[in-house]
């Protein structure tokens, strides 16, 4: 009989760490050397810090409630 390989279930949390850390510094590095990006320091502050922490909660929440 064949044996199924199983999936590691981290490969997609390894993949949204990578996508949130490259858009965080991508973002980051346009607002603080672009240019002078004309947003506020709180809209700043919540692109850079609270949505991609947000979305990392949201994704261990996920995690932890597969089986």
């Amino acid at each position: 009989m064949t044996q199924i390989a199983g999936r590691n279930r981290l490969i997609p949390w390894y993949i949204g760490i990578a996508i949130v850390v490259a858009a965080v510094g991508y973002i980051g590095y346009e607002m603080f050397f672009g240019g002078g990006c004309p947003a506020p320091t709180f809209v700043e502050l919540i692109v850079l810090i609270i949505l991609p922490v947000v979305y990392i909660t949201l994704m261990y929440l996920t995690l932890v409630s597969q089986k």
